[in-house]
């Protein structure tokens, strides 16, 4: 993690402490032409909708969830207790043991899925935990930078800039978010005049956290392989779970879909 997102993880967990809530930042704009403010006014709205579902519905429990995640990383970031763990994957193994020893019923997701028509093959990791009622919260720590395009337009900086670093949140408040940008990216290629990438596809970005099967692994034994520089994990044997997990509609809530043809290997 570099020196800027730390730098913005520790203004989070300031802001967090100060406010019990991660604080979103307001849009403004101002214009000169017809144009410009049909755009600008099109802008406020994306912004107006992704702060919505931000602020939608948030459980104690998800608050909970992300004022733990973010006090571990600002505390270990500063204290280089993984400056071992260089890669993402390692880092997010590495918070997802610490929840589990916090209490959480954390796990460390894997997903793949196949190229098929409109989407090409890709993998990605997140961590799970499961909260009441097999209630299904996703924690990503670098979900921020899945949603960059190139030469974006002020427009959708502006979008991306009211996009935590960290996602805390369910799988309805997920699927609105990717949606919410997919849509804005398109429309931010096109006015480049640029094509859209295939790995930034609603099919595809909704791939990355949303699964119809899954394998779990990772059991408490895990935890022995744990000191005071970082951890390590070794390979598990997976089961199948159960799938049966509680679901929100509408009104679920998030901080910071189902598709076949892929696989998530939770650890």
């Amino acid at each position: 993690m570099g020196s800027i997102e730390e730098e913005q993880l520790g203004q989070m967990v300031h802001d967090f402490i100060e406010l019990d809530s991660p604080t979103v930042p307001i849009f403004s704009a101002s214009s000169k032409s017809s144009g410009a403010l049909s755009r600008s006014n099109k802008s406020h709205r994306c912004v107006t909708k992704l702060q919505v579902i931000l602020g939608s519905g948030t459980s104690e429990a998800e608050a909970g969830i992300l004022e733990c995640v973010l006090k571990l990383m600002c505390r270990n970031t500063r204290d280089h207790e993984y400056e071992a763990e260089k890669t993402t994957s390692r880092r997010k193994r590495w918070l997802a043991l610490r929840l589990r020893m916090d209490g959480y019923n954390a796990s460390l997701c894997h997903t793949s899925w196949l190229t098929s028509l409109g989407c090409t093959a890709g993998e990605y990791e997140y961590i799970e935990i499961i909260v009441g009622d097999g209630i299904r919260v996703i924690v990503d720590i670098e979900f921020k930078p899945q949603f960059e395009v190139a030469r974006p337009t002020p427009a959708y900086n502006q979008l991306t800039d009211s996009l935590p670093l960290i996602f805390v949140g369910r799988e309805g408040q997920l699927m609105k978010i990717v949606s919410l940008f997919c849509s804005a990216a398109k429309q931010s290629l096109k006015e480049r005049g640029l094509h859209l990438p295939p790995w930034r596809t609603d099919t595809y970005m909704h791939s990355k956290w949303l699964s119809v099967s899954s394998v779990s692994g990772l059991t408490s034994d895990d935890d022995t392989h744990s000191n005071n520089k970082g951890i390590y994990i070794t390979e598990s044997e997976v089961k199948q779970p159960n799938r049966s997990r509680g679901r929100l509609g509408g009104g679920s809530g998030c901080l910071s879909a189902q598709l076949s043809n892929m696989t998530i290997n939770c650890c």
